[in-house]
């Protein structure tokens, strides 16, 4: 604020009567106090900015690592109803809008008020009536504001949905490419994106539209302003009521003023984008993990691996309550004792409950009533990470990292030797396989594992499962992308890596099970048969009937 009254001393002290060398000194030391403010001025400027401008990227950079560290601790049933594009939108797009808000967004806050009344009060101080004059067009522009920040905020969240909306559909479409391909529904697809860009453009331009609206009715304000300060002022600079400086400098704070009221459009803006995408952040950070470690964890020191199934069930929409509505129950009343270190064989028809049985033991679900401990403790006063490392789980539907055969083996591990890793190849049957790839053991396997096959997906997950060096190892029909005497092969390599632990094979296909000391058979939610392989082939129940169709199928494909 003090160069316009600079520029009015300097003003003033031009006297027509006085000589050219008096007025020239005079200017010329109001010009170089001029510069030695402009000068603190810019380096100010540049510091505060720099302050505050990299403060919101550190506020950015530490909510992208909470947030991602939060969807990391939320239950898999959290992301069953989510969309990954959606999720990626909130974690970079959403987030960016909150770092503007905090940086330049908190310094156009501050300096406008700041600026105006720094400027009203120096203005009043040189003459009141002027200043009330110039200030006349502002409580319009104040009204229009208000009547426009409620519609901003409207469209900013309907272009953040649709933007999220769009991320979501390319994720899904890029990662399905080869369905995509397969059905021949290039053009379909690429016809709904063109309708979900067309509406995210239609959604971006209402927002557009708005800002256009307030912007220039901004200016028109700011220059009314100078307008009305030209005209009276000037009146009165020639009846002598002001100096030409005065004037001079009046103009000169509504110039100042010009950049925060015309910059009180976009903070506006900003405020209501970092504003909506606080609230969809906010969606996220809110949601608590259903599952996590107890406050006070049973710490088992030496983990023999003896597992209690103690009438369990288990229901998806009850999870957690009491007791399990019979509608939504997929498992009811199961009572199951593993010794440490045997290996038993779960197996069933397709939706009979076997994976869902499984999956709580890591606690990817909590039973509904009942319970499951692991050598005496129950799961739920484990600590998770350590109850999870107890645990090697190998899925049912494979997943691979875009990274190396190598990598997606060690993914548990903070280091696998040479030795060991051999080893792990030679048990996953996966050592004849390595010729096929062309950097061996370092070749990239592509987004979820797209370069390789089902078979090799599923066995170098076994081998992720077992570096682990699990007490409790877990295959959740691992084995049913291979044929019949990979199965076997792969069977006979685990032998030495079962003898060790407590190993639960989960199938549908009988010969997977048949070697186990003990196979479980789940039938529509409940334990319908138990016992020995021979012994359950005797009794004629599902299992021999399972057993029977399989043998079958194997003869029709050896004709």
């Amino acid at each position: 604020m003090t160069i316009p009254a600079l520029t009015r001393r300097a003003v003033d002290a031009i006297r027509l009567d006085s000589s050219a060398a008096d007025n020239l000194g005079q200017v010329g030391t109001y010009a170089l106090i001029i510069i030695a403010v402009a000068v603190t001025q810019t380096l100010v400027r540049t510091a505060s900015r720099t302050i505050l401008f990299n403060t919101g990227r550190d506020i950015e950079y530490d909510l992208r690592n909470d947030l991602f560290l939060h969807l990391e601790t939320l239950p898999q049933a959290y992301y069953q109803n989510q969309r990954t594009g959606d999720l990626m939108s909130r974690l970079i797009n959403d987030i960016g809008a909150v770092r503007l808000m905090l940086g330049p967004g908190i310094l156009t806050f501050i300096n406008t008020p700041v600026y105006c009344a720094y400027a009203f009060t120096l203005m009043l101080l040189m003459d009141a009536r002027l200043t009330f004059a110039a200030m006349i067009p502002f409580p319009i522009l104040l009204w229009v504001v208000k009547r426009y920040s409620g519609r901003m905020m409207e469209a900013v969240m309907h272009t953040q949905e649709s933007l999220a909306e769009m991320s979501s559909y390319v994720q899904e479409n890029l990662s399905g490419i080869h369905v995509v391909k397969a059905y021949v529904r290039e053009e379909q697809r690429s016809a709904e994106f063109a309708r979900l860009n067309e509406n995210f453009k239609h959604e971006s331009m209402e927002v557009a539209k708005l800002r256009g609206k307030i912007f220039p009715f901004i200016r028109i304000v700011s220059s009314l302003g100078v307008l009305i300060v030209v005209y009276f002022g000037g009146i009165r600079v020639v009846a002598g009521e002001l100096t030409l400086g005065q004037l001079v400098a009046f103009i000169g704070y509504l110039h100042i003023l010009a950049w925060p009221i015309m910059a009180l459009g976009w903070m506006i803006s900003i405020y209501q984008r970092g504003k909506a995408a606080l609230i969809r952040l906010g969606e996220i950070l809110d949601e608590r993990p259903a599952i996590a470690s107890p406050a006070n964890p049973v710490v088992v020191e030496d983990v023999r691996g003896a597992i209690r199934f103690e009438n369990v069930s288990f229901g998806f929409g009850t999870s957690g309550n009491d007791k399990a509505a019979d509608d939504d129950a997929v498992l009811s009343g199961i009572d199951i004792d593993i010794p440490a270190g045997t290996r038993v064989g779960v197996i069933g028809r397709t939706g009979a409950g076997k994976s869902t049985l499984l999956s709580l033991l890591p606690r990817v679900f909590d039973v509904t009533s009942g319970r499951v401990s692991i050598d005496g403790v129950d799961v739920r006063d484990w600590d998770l990470e350590r109850l999870r490392a107890a645990v090697g789980f190998v899925p049912q539907d494979p997943f691979l990292f875009s990274r190396s055969i190598r990598e997606n083996i060690g993914f548990g591990r903070d280091e696998v030797k040479v030795d060991e890793m051999t080893r792990l190849v030679e048990m996953a049957g996966l050592d004849t396989d390595l010729a096929e790839f062309p950097d061996g053991l370092a070749t990239e396997v592509g987004e979820r594992g797209l370069s390789v096959s089902g078979g090799q997906k599923q066995r170098i997950t076994i081998a992720r499962a077992v570096a682990r060096e699990p007490k409790v190892l877990v295959l959740d029909d691992a084995l049913s992308s291979l044929d019949a005497e990979t199965e076997r092969r792969i069977l006979a390599e685990l032998e030495s890596v079962m003898s060790e632990r407590t190993t639960i094979v989960i199938s549908h296909r009988a010969s997977a099970v048949a070697r186990c000391d003990r196979i479980y058979v789940l039938d529509e939610g409940k334990l319908a048969e138990q016992g020995t392989h021979q012994e359950l082939i005797n009794g004629g129940g599902i299992y021999a009937e399972l057993f029977r169709r399989q043998r079958l199928a194997e003869e029709l494909e050896a004709m």
